[in-house]
């Protein structure tokens, strides 16, 4: 019996580990699985895992107030390898791009435990945006030993970078993950307004926006603001849903710019059950966030992109999402577009996900057992 680590410490890791780990606790008599909750972000995390019934068999709390990436890396390599050095594993498993993410493959490879990369792939073409991101995942493929990739496209870009070996196209588990979530609310039979919205009125159309990323901090974040405040002035009859990241980088601008306004609401970060349950009752989603590029899709809602680039060209090209950056009027244009051209959003909402149909977590655990089994 194989002995495994799934090592997570953000919420979309939280998210798109969920339904993989109770797919291979399925698989009972196949592996040993413990789960390691690093806590880089700890009180979004827990939500999700307590939702999803998942309790860590290790908990670091590793999160404090502003803590620069270096000291994280450094308590994180060091608080991983404690566990590793007690308990034996023979797999190591990392989703994504986080600081928990190449903390956890570096440190199993200190150790000498393979590591299987959950989203393997994904690249934006700019080591700097999404920062940190995208060049942790490119360490982390240089380390895994087994990459998990979403797309047809992440697997062309590991071949470009030589990797090539062991190398599987599965779909993503966030979408697992988003239908899972769904049939655990029963959204779609379900009339109940979560206590958070109770002050918005959702016979009117409802447009969601999120913004967090470090590379958006600052000018980018204001002239995101600039647009929301316009287009909620223009729009009195839309409501303009933007949970509000804890990041002061970011609450400083949001609450300023737009704190005023009667028809835009600012919430508190949203525990995933009230963020999916948002998403359905959305017309329309502005955001940089990469789970809900991939998620919407599955909800049919457009999906405007708050980035200059991204590393999930797969919804731009089949047409579900639109990359506009952070300029104020691109977004406003763009915006103003699919409110008002019926046309546009319905070709746009119609144009299905590229990213999986809800299977991922099982060919993962399938092929691992078949590949244990040679």
């Amino acid at each position: 019996m194989k002995k495994l680590l799934f090592i997570l410490g953000t919420r979309p890791e939280g998210i798109k580990m969920a339904s993989l780990i109770k797919e291979f606790k399925a698989h009972d008599g196949d592996f040993d699985m413990k789960v390691c909750n690093t806590g880089q972000h700890k009180e979004m995390l827990d939500s999700v895992l307590k939702f999803f019934g998942i309790v860590p068999d290790y908990s670091l709390n590793l999160m404090r107030p502003n803590q620069s990436l270096d000291t994280l890396s450094a308590r994180m390599i060091r608080k991983l390898g404690d566990i590793l050095s007690k308990d034996k594993f023979d797999y190591v498993f990392v989703q994504g791009d986080t600081t928990t993410t190449l903390c956890g493959a570096l440190c199993a490879f200190y150790h000498q435990i393979p590591v299987i990369h959950i989203e393997a792939g994904l690249r934006s073409g700019d080591k700097y945006s999404p920062f940190p991101e995208e060049l942790n995942r490119m360490l982390v493929s240089r380390i895994a030993n087994i990459h998990f990739a979403p797309t047809e496209l992440a697997k062309q870009n590991l071949c470009k970078e030589g990797i090539a070996k062991d190398v599987y196209v599965v779909g993503n588990t966030g979408i697992d993950a988003l239908l899972l979530g769904l049939d655990l609310l029963n959204v779609q039979k379900s009339n109940i307004i979560p206590e958070i919205f109770r002050d918005i009125d959702f016979s009117n159309r409802t447009v969601l926006v999120t913004a967090h990323r470090r590379e958006n901090f600052g000018a980018p974040l204001e002239e995101i603001c600039l647009a929301i405040k316009g287009l909620a002035q223009e729009h009195p009859e839309v409501n303009w849903v933007f949970p509000v990241h804890l990041n002061p980088n970011v609450r400083e601008v949001v609450f300023s710019k737009l704190s005023s306004l009667k028809n835009v609401f600012l919430t508190a970060p949203l525990d995933y059950p009230d963020m999916i349950w948002l998403m359905n009752k959305s017309y329309l989603i502005l955001t940089d966030s990469g789970g809900i590029q991939e998620e919407a899709p599955t909800l049919g809602k457009p999906i405007l992109v708050l980035r200059n680039v991204t590393e999930r060209f797969e919804g731009i090209e089949a047409g579900n999402a639109l990359l506009v950056g952070t300029d104020s009027t691109k977004i406003t244009t763009e915006t103003n577009l699919l409110l008002g051209n019926k046309n546009k959003y319905n070709k746009m909402a119609k144009a299905g996900n590229p990213y999986g149909t809800g299977n991922s977590s099982s060919l993962v655990a399938n092929l691992l057992a078949r590949l244990q089994s040679k």
